[in-house]
Formats: C-alpha cells, sequence, structure tokens
C-alpha cells in the first residue's frame, strides 16, 4: 500500500477518481498535473495541497499560475514538468493516466528514480513495452495494472505459478456498435460514437471503444504486462462488464474477476495493492443481472482490433505504428474531418506501408510514432 501519489492526468476520468480512492483511504497527493484544464486543476490543488502542480499544455502555464497565486504549489509545465513530478522525492507511486504517448517518457522516468508505477495510460506499454518492462524488470519495479480487465488478470494470478498459466480471457464489452455491420456504421456521427453503453470515460478512449481500437490496445498491454505470447490471449465480447477478465490455467481451471463496471475498484487496488479496504462503489449483485452473455468479436466490421492483432505478431515498431495513426485518426475524427470507418483504414494502412524496425531506445519509439501520424496526415490531405 502506497503512502502518497502524485496523478498524471489529474483532471480526467481517472484522475479524479484516483484522487476520491486517495482520500477515503488517506494516501497524500504530492503532485496533480492536467493537459489543459487549468481552472480544475487549480480546484484540485486547494483541496489537495500537492507540492507539484503542473500543466502539460506550455501554452496554458501562463494562465495556471495567475489562477495558482498563493496556493504555495511549484508550478511546472510541459513534458519537462510530467518528467520531474515522476522522478521527485516526493512521489511515492506514480499513477499515470494521461492520454497517449505523451505517458511514455514520464513512466521511463519514474522507473529510473526507483517508483512504482499504477498505469493507466495503455498507450506506455503499446509503444514501448519491451522498454518499459525490461527498465523495471532490472530495478525489481511493480507495474500496478489500472485498465479493468488487466487488473483482474493481475487479481487471478495472484497465488498461482505463472509457469501453469494457459491463456488469459480478455473481455469486451462491445462498445456502442456491437452487432453492427460496415454497411451500418458507414454514417456514424461523433455524438453516436461517444454513447458508450457502460463505462463513463473521456473522449479519445470512448471513440476506441467504438473502433474496438481499445481492446486492440489491451491486447498488446497484455503482452507485454504478463510475458505472453499472441496466441494466449484471448478476445471474448462481455456485454455487462461484469466479468472483467479471466485466466485459464493447465488443469482447465478458469478464474475470474467480476464487480459493477466502475473504475475505482482497479484504481484502489493498484494504490492499496494488496491490501483490500472498503471502496466507494456499489456492490455487485448477480441477480440484479440475472443473464450474464459472450460472444466472439466481429474481426471483419472492426478494422482496428484485426490490426492490433497483427502488430503485436509482427513486433518490433509495428505496435507504435498503430497506436500513433490511431492516435491522429482519432483526433481528425473528433475534429469531423473524416468519417468513422476510415479511422481503422488508415491504422491498417499505416501498419501495411510503414515498415517495422527494432526497438531499443525511447527515440525508436518517437520516430515510429512520428511516421505514423505524418502518414496519416498525408493520406487525410490527399
Amino acid at each position: 500500500m502506497t503512502n502518497s501519489v502524485a496523478i498524471l492526468g489529474s483532471t480526467g476520468s481517472i484522475g479524479t477518481q484516483a484522487i476520491e480512492v486517495a482520500q477515503k483511504h488517506g494516501i497524500k497527493v504530492t503532485a496533480l498535473a492536467a493537459n489543459t484544464k487549468v481552472d480544475a486543476l487549480v480546484q484540485q490543488a486547494r483541496t489537495l495541497r500537492p507540492e507539484l502542480l503542473c500543466i502539460a499544455d506550455e501554452s496554458r502555464y501562463p494562465a495556471l499560475k495567475e489562477a495558482a497565486a498563493g496556493l504555495g504549489c511549484r508550478l511546472l509545465a510541459g513534458m519537462d514538468g510530467l518528467c520531474e513530478i515522476a522522478q521527485h522525492k516526493s512521489t511515492g507511486t506514480l499513477l499515470n493516466s494521461v492520454v497517449g504517448m505523451v505517458g511514455l517518457l514520464p513512466t521511463l522516468t519514474a522507473i529510473e528514480a526507483n517508483k512504482p508505477i499504477a498505469l493507466a495510460n495503455k498507450e506506455t506499454l503499446v509503444a514501448g513495452g519491451a522498454l518499459v518492462m525490461k527498465a523495471a524488470a532490472d530495478r525489481g519495479l511493480p507495474i500496478y495494472p489500472i485498465d479493468s480487465e488487466h487488473s483482474a488478470i493481475f487479481q487471478c494470478l495472484q497465488g498461482n505459478k505463472r509457469s501453469q498459466l494457459k491463456k488469459i480471457i480478455l473481455t469486451a464489452s462491445g462498445g456502442p456498435f456491437f452487432g453492427k455491420t460496415k454497411a451500418d456504421l458507414q454514417n456514424t456521427t461523433v455524438e453516436e460514437a461517444l454513447n458508450h453503453p457502460n463505462w463513463s470515460m473521456g473522449s479519445k478512449i470512448t471513440i476506441d471503444s467504438a473502433t474496438l481500437m481499445n481492446k486492440g490496445l489491451e491486447f498488446i498491454e497484455a503482452r507485454w504486462l504478463f510475458d505472453l505470447a499472441p496466441d494466449q490471449i484471448e478476445i471474448v465480447v462481455h456485454r455487462q462488464s461484469v466479468l472483467h477478465s479471466a485466466v485459464v490455467y493447465q488443469d482447465e481451471s478458469m478464474i475470474g474477476q467480476m464487480g459493477v463496471p466502475d473504475m475505482k475498484i482497479p484504481i484502489q487496488y493498484a494504490l492499496l495493492y494488496p491490501e483490500r479496504l472498503p471502496c466507494p462503489t456499489r456492490p455487485l449483485s448477480l441477480t440484479d443481472y440475472g443473464t450474464l452473455t459472450f460472444a466472439q468479436p466481429d474481426y471483419e466490421t472492426f478494422d482496428c482490433l484485426t490490426a492490433c492483432i497483427e502488430a503485436s505478431k509482427t513486433g518490433g515498431s509495428a505496435p507504435a505504428i498503430a497506436n500513433g495513426a490511431n492516435e491522429a485518426a482519432v483526433a481528425a475524427f473528433l475534429a469531423r474531418k473524416i468519417p468513422f470507418l476510415r479511422i481503422g483504414e488508415l491504422v491498417k494502412a499505416a501498419i501495411a506501408q510503414i515498415p517495422s524496425a527494432p526497438l531499443t531506445c525511447y527515440e525508436d519509439v518517437v520516430a515510429a510514432d512520428r511516421a505514423a501520424r505524418a502518414f496519416v496526415a498525408e493520406q487525410i490531405a490527399s
């Protein structure tokens, strides 16, 4: 159980729930960082009085400086600020819930400073999984997953021998378009794609859930977190989001983790591990659901899912390319520059046309990410 936490992405969905968990259990919040939301960040700081306060968007720093006057916090900005928080002496555990590839360098920085990681930024492992896991292993540092699926798998592995694991079952809600065909999705609007049936999340991850890219990213993330081969990961659509994932052992026993769809549960497990204490959520009543359903995902309709699995099998920079292309394509869709189905087409095209290369350092990951974003921009402009 950690005594203090620094939260990157504190004004987002995960960040605000992490603050609630920290307050309930007396965990000191030593640093807060947000992307652009100065007012929300300063309001959090008034309550929590962290030592460090950071705005990632450097253009918003003057506004932060004005709004945070008199709080007594040290003010930071940009990637340098995020990395300073990651390695600061006051940081006990780093909770990284920023969105996108921007989360990778702070994670690596925290590991170099021997800080345990509570990880909600899946792009860290998708783009730089080999680098991150090696760095953590070299220092004997834990990475506690916050994604509900990976938290479930982490919990199901406790007390069992990893060598006896056969495979994992990664569950997916199916998103708002489960059962739809490509023909049905031709004219999908931004508003329709942002209407998730079970989870309340930020706009980027909600679109990723609609395209099933989120599950593709989690496929790659699971491979690195749990040292699995791609054929040891099975994706199953579970519409109710009650079974968060499961593991299958060599004797064909399946152990799963269940709970209401509330991110405070995996957040608390990551911060309090190995303790289990009362959580500010509602209890799960199986009789309220009555029936739980399971189905195969539609790989034909959802190109992003197929693309991520192929990228995972290819290895090297292919996952970073897939992630970078997706981030650029989702931003374009949210800006209403491309149609919904174009997101998957661009991710597939990027993987097919940009050669995969070995990743030996952070700069290699950045180069792959930039190449993917440039490719998507060129395709949209043409």
